[in-house]
């Protein structure tokens, strides 16, 4: 029996997906892969409730959107442009 297909639950459109090369040596892999699949739902990870409220204003009126997430330890971000063009995935000292 194969598996069902995945379903396609973005919240928004996230352009090109880049990830900076620090970000690229240090991180597995699955990690990064779980991690777009969260941002792109609408699952913004570890954040203030501040910024949860920031990104649910940006998806109603446009704006950046901010996730942030830990891997084995390592912190790391995924920030979609406000124009949906890309989307980064780095650490906070790649910013």
């Amino acid at each position: 029996m194969q598996p069902a297909p995945k379903e396609d639950v973005s919240a928004f459109e996230l352009g090109q997906i880049v990830i900076t090369a620090t970000a690229l040596e240090i991180l597995a892999s699955a990690a990064v892969m779980d991690a777009i699949d969260r941002h792109a739902s609408g699952d913004w990870g570890d954040l203030p409730e501040e910024d949860v409220r920031s990104n649910e204003r940006a998806l109603q009126v446009g704006g950046r959107l901010f996730s942030a997430y830990d891997s084995g330890g390592t912190r790391f971000w995924i920030i979609t442009e406000a124009d949906r063009s890309a989307t980064t995935i780095l650490l906070p000292e790649d910013y």
